[in-house]
């Protein structure tokens, strides 16, 4: 039987499956709906595709580092429950290994992992374990040093919160303190360099409108703006930042004391910028009782 594009949208709306997997599901099946149908609930695809709309905020992160080369990923789950379940967690490690390998996270999702791609070892994950499930992003620091540390540790090198660090020059040890330093002061960017043009100009826009309003001489309000954008940098770039292991030094100086130049950092936190339902577990249960 010929498979149309009319056959193939009516078995995506009514499985919510992928256009691909509809086809094949209708090939391997002859073009036979029901038979389609019932060859995607085998393979778990269908359970998986109703649970993608579901919001995944919990998860993990995980890094690898391999020589001079670190990656962090993060992998939601819909519950905290399933970030401690072993299973998700082995995956979870997995997915951080291949992403070595790989120069982005269309790269990654069709990495292979154990004689599958990482996208369809997810979809298989959803349907097992009973939960959406999403590889959310993944980045990457090379130097002649690369240290990690991991807040909030689920199990070996993945937890709540993932840091990497770059460096040229100094070890891993240092490395490592300045990773935690992060995972702590959480910096908006390595350096001035780095920041968001737009966020400093919005807030030397705030601090110069505050400063017209002392009503002082022109002269002093300069020097008043120059001033506070100061502490605004050195508060929000981690090599202006007080050293959270020694605060009478910057992180920078820190740096030179141990000769080592950081170069570049990830700080990847699980669920981060997600915005997630909020659930009446009590109304829940009501509506479910009446049926």
């Amino acid at each position: 039987m010929a498979i149309t594009a009319a056959l193939v949208k009516e078995l995506r709306e009514s499985t919510g499956v992928g256009m691909m997997d509809a086809k094949k599901a209708l090939v391997e099946n002859d073009g036979d709906m029901e038979a389609a149908q019932d060859w995607l609930r085998t393979k778990g695809l269908a359970k998986a595709a109703k649970k993608a709309d579901r919001t995944a905020a919990e998860g993990l992160v995980a890094v690898a580092v391999e020589g001079g080369k670190g990656v962090a990923v993060e992998v939601n789950s819909e519950t905290d429950f399933v970030a401690k379940n072993a299973e998700f967690q082995g995956m979870v490690s997995g997915i951080a290994g291949a992403a070595l390998n790989v120069a982005d996270l269309d790269g990654l999702n069709a990495a292979d992992l154990g004689g599958k791609s990482v996208a369809d070892t997810i979809t298989d994950k959803i349907a097992t374990i009973g939960e959406n499930m999403s590889l959310r992003r993944m980045a990457g620091v090379e130097g002649d040093v690369v240290a990690s540390y991991i807040h909030n540790a689920a199990a070996g090198g993945m937890g709540k919160i993932g840091v990497l660090v770059a460096l040229k020059g100094g070890d891993e040890a240092f490395g490592k303190q300045v990773a935690m330093h992060i995972a702590a002061a959480n910096p908006a960017a390595l350096n001035e360099a780095d920041l968001d043009p737009a966020v400093v100009e919005k807030e030397r826009t705030i601090l110069t409108d505050q400063a017209r309003e002392s009503g002082k001489p022109e002269n002093i309000i300069e020097n008043m703006i120059k001033g506070r954008m100061k502490k605004f940098l050195a508060e929000v770039t981690l090599v202006g930042q007080n050293f959270v292991l020694n605060p009478d030094l910057t992180v920078e100086q820190a740096a030179k004391e141990a000769g080592a130049e950081i170069v570049g950092y990830v700080r990847m936190e699980v669920g981060d910028g997600i915005e997630k339902e909020e659930s009446d577990f009590a109304a829940e249960v009501a509506a479910a009782v009446k049926g």
